[in-house]
């Protein structure tokens, strides 16, 4: 969430930004400065009302210790009390409505963001690796998967409904492999700690990270007594509101978390696409890396932690590219996105496979994290980012579509070997020929 006194004293930035980011500043802002100027009149009007009524209070006291008739002076005084709990009532009620314009208000992006229209304005910054050349036709994961005895779609719709996944044998030891591999690599060699925090969080919680009120209905709510609980959608929410409510000391600072959980997401608005395979999931698997970060420092980190992600891809020996993420394109709360796309042979494209953002204050504010900068008394609102390092089911998807073999097999990265305990996953030997 924004500062208010930064809102008031910045307007016309705010609505230049939301219109950089494709977004109407009236529909957003609404009557902002109206409702705004009300509020700090009713403020000051409750104000005004109760220094007269404590005036009309001493008078009274002086009155009585004389001994003359204050029925008049009480009377006033009554009337000024109403007057008091009608303005603080006005105000109250203003503050509500502006809070839910400010709630309503992305983040502003950082001048270092590109400015564009849709996702084809996105700007690549770096590419690492070349893709595999193959002397057959690559097959997609969803076909090698099957092919393979590895990947069950059709059972998981049975258990689930559609957007779920069954994994049996190879492919199941796969997706764990490739998690072990990735926290192992985050914390041994990145200085990540490891955290394992619960999969049903309430709603102040999603509200700290910028999920609701916003984005309910992506989610999975469950009712649970008289407060609702929500599924994760992502290991950001938990860890960041690891902190909520707290003041961490700036000798601390940065601090690196690293957690690795399912996922669940409804996918609202995105029926018809990626309907094949396992892009698009309502449940999923993701190691997510979390910073806690000095403000004059975060975009350091910001480096740092895109850094760490793309290391998982360069030791799997995948080819990706970097993409800086343009203003319309960006998620609600970041100030700056970079999106690590990995290549699918079996598709022939890229696809995102991380999003590495500094969200800067703008959860610290709606969370209420805050650290003391060292030697100093007053706190002050730190700097959160995160970046999926990596989502685990599309690091499973390009290991199966860019390692794949003319017989049908795929070969296992060998830093993965020691994890799998195998430097391949077999061909399945067709039903005729075992018979034969």
């Amino acid at each position: 969430m924004l500062d208010l006194n930064f809102v008031r004293d910045n307007l016309a930035l705010v609505e230049e930004k939301l219109r950089q980011r494709g977004m109407n500043p009236a529909e957003v802002l609404k009557d902002f400065r109206t409702i705004d100027a009300e509020r700090r009149q009713a403020i000051t009007a409750a104000e005004t009302l109760q220094a007269r009524r404590n005036r009309a209070s001493e008078e009274i006291a002086k009155l009585k210790k004389s001994g003359q008739d204050v029925s008049a002076q009480i009377q006033e005084t009554k009337e000024l009390r109403e007057q008091i709990q009608e303005s603080e009532k006005k105000a109250a009620e203003q503050e509500a409505r502006l809070r839910e314009i400010l709630t309503s208000i992305p983040n502003i992006p950082h001048a270092s963001v590109p400015v564009g229209s849709s996702a084809e304005d996105n700007v690549e910054a770096r590419r690492w690796g070349t893709p595999p050349q193959f002397d057959f036709k690559p097959k997609p994961h969803w076909e090698l998967g099957e092919e393979l005895g590895i990947l069950d779609l059709e059972r998981a719709a049975k258990l689930s409904g559609a957007r779920f996944a069954v994994y049996w044998a190879l492919g199941a030891r796969l997706e764990r492999a490739l998690a072990n591999f990735m926290l192992d690599l985050h914390t041994r060699e990145h200085g990540y700690t490891e955290v394992l925090p619960p999969y049903l969080v309430n709603s102040e919680s999603m509200y700290g990270t910028g999920q609701l009120p916003k984005f309910a209905q992506d989610l999975f709510r469950v009712p649970h007594g008289e407060k609702d609980l929500w599924l994760i959608p992502t290991a950001e929410v938990p860890v960041t509101n690891l902190y909520r409510d707290e003041v961490l000391d700036g000798a601390r600072l940065p601090v690196c978390l690293t957690a690795y959980t399912p996922c669940f997401r409804s996918e609202a608005g995105s029926y018809g696409k990626d309907v094949r395979g396992i892009i698009r999931q309502h449940q999923f698997q993701k190691v997510e890396l979390v910073k806690f970060s000095r403000p004059e420092t975060s975009y350091d980190e910001l480096e740092k932690l895109t850094h760490d992600a793309e290391t998982v891809l360069q030791k799997l020996g995948l080819h990706y590219r970097v993409v800086t993420l343009c203003t319309a394109d960006m998620g609600f709360s970041s100030a700056k996105t970079y999106d690590i796309e990995v290549w699918l042979p079996g598709q022939n494209l890229f696809r995102e496979i991380s999003s590495c953002s500094n969200f800067e204050t703008f959860q610290t504010r709606r969370a209420n994290i805050r650290y003391r900068p060292e030697g100093k008394s007053k706190t002050e609102f730190l700097h959160t980012l995160n970046g999926s390092a990596l989502a685990v089911g599309r690091t499973w998807v390009a290991i199966l579509e860019n390692y794949q073999q003319a017989d049908g097999s795929v070969r296992i990265p060998e830093a993965l070997q020691p994890y799998m305990g195998t430097d391949r996953i077999p061909a399945r030997i067709p039903a005729k020929t075992r018979s034969a």
